[in-house]
């Protein structure tokens, strides 16, 4: 399948096939561009989450403009990228079976020979001890692993809940010398599809609150947080100006969903373009709809049904392998037959994770050429 698409590069966009994963590349870079720029504005890092493309490709590109490194959720994300040469890598998330965290240890001194840096995430002394005893077997060098403790700060998901835990969990990283306390977890997932830009503020005043009194327990200990890290596409903003957090993990900000489009645009937050598409063509067309060649097969539904570029149409369920069309207005008309639809996913994540490769275009989508294939290294990397 690679071999066919590599076949593409130089072709214009009517010589890609449907359905098939299309990154307008220069909307990509002025979405990368554009976020770039507000985080040196704001004396922030950015370190996206690559768990948004799993590519290896694309991370190089946003540590070439300035990211300092990448996040992703998985152990085996973080080791598809760097086998692909991405040195610096943060797993933002608990890691608990010993087995893995062997692995974890053995890719922090592969990136360290690199002069990379690994980093992952702990809610449990049991999580810091398990990581200690596989740094210990592996007779790691002092430092070599970042730890960030996790708050949970109202996500309801992984975290500690309250600043007492938080620094139980420090002094306990402390007395491992192959682990350096690196600062705090602190993202809230919930709050980024709050719709309204007050429930947006409201939620993340919560979080930096949280956050300053956790911070207050460290310093008054002898321990304190190097840096907070966290903020997604919905609310990096407000993380940006609370006066607490020195890192952004934004990632969808590179696509742009339809589930982020749907929020109430934030003044202080740049806007962002649509930039990845499915691309789609009409199959068959009846009196009172029409059919296209992407189903769920292509897209992920979770977070809602991807729309319709252009907005006259509306996708509905189809099933796997098909879309019903039908127009957005009584007065609409229907495609016709054998007409190519591009369809903005609901979810980029979980969508990107349904292909092999991403076709990248420049020039637009109607009278562009295909410029790359974005190979989705970390495909199907759950463990």
């Amino acid at each position: 399948m690679k071999q066919v698409h590599d076949k593409l590069i130089g072709q214009p966009v009517s010589h890609i096939d449907t359905p098939a994963l299309v990154i307008d590349l220069d909307a990509m870079e002025r979405n990368l561009s554009q976020m770039m720029a507000f985080a040196k504005s704001h004396q922030v890092r950015l370190r996206p989450h690559a768990k948004m493309h799993k590519s290896a490709a694309l991370a190089k590109l946003q540590m070439q403009a300035g990211a300092v490194g990448v996040c992703v959720q998985k152990t085996s994300e973080a080791e598809a990228l760097a086998a692909e040469g991405v040195d610096d890598i943060y797993i933002s998330n608990e890691v608990i079976a010993p087995h893995k965290l062997t692995r974890v240890v053995a890719l922090a001194k592969t990136l360290a020979k690199r002069e990379g840096r690994l980093a992952i995430a702990v809610d449990s002394l049991a999580g810091v001890q398990r990581l200690a005893d596989a740094a210990d077997e592996a007779s790691l060098p002092a430092s070599l692993i970042d730890v960030f403790i996790e708050l949970d700060v109202g996500h309801g998901r992984c975290g500690v809940h309250s600043s007492d835990a938080v620094l139980e969990l420090a002094q306990e990283i402390s007395l491992h010398t192959a682990l350096r306390f690196a600062g705090l977890q602190a993202y809230h997932g919930r709050a980024q599809h709050l719709r309204s830009v007050e429930e947006r503020r409201t939620a993340i005043e919560t979080v930096v609150a949280i956050v300053k009194q956790a911070c207050t327990v460290l310093d008054e200990a002898g321990l304190p947080a190097a840096l907070i890290t966290g903020a997604g596409t919905g609310t990096f903003g407000l993380e940006a100006t609370g006066g607490v957090f020195g890192e952004l993990q934004a990632g969808s900000f590179l696509f742009m969903d339809a589930d982020y489009a749907s929020n109430e645009p934030d003044p202080a937050q740049p806007q962002f373009e649509h930039a990845l598409f499915v691309k789609t063509q009409v199959m068959s067309v009846s009196a009172e709809h029409a059919v296209c060649d992407a189903g769920h097969k292509s897209h992920a539904i979770e977070s809602g049904l991807p729309r319709v570029r252009g907005g006259l149409l509306t996708y509905a369920n189809g099933g796997d392998e098909h879309g019903i069309l039908r127009p957005s207005k009584p007065e609409g008309e229907l495609p016709a037959l054998g007409e190519v639809l591009w369809l903005i996913p609901g979810h980029c994540d979980p969508t990107v994770n349904l292909h092999d490769q991403m076709i990248g275009v420049r020039g637009g989508l109607e009278t562009g050429v295909v410029e790359q294939v974005i190979r989705v290294d970390a495909r199907g990397a759950l463990t």
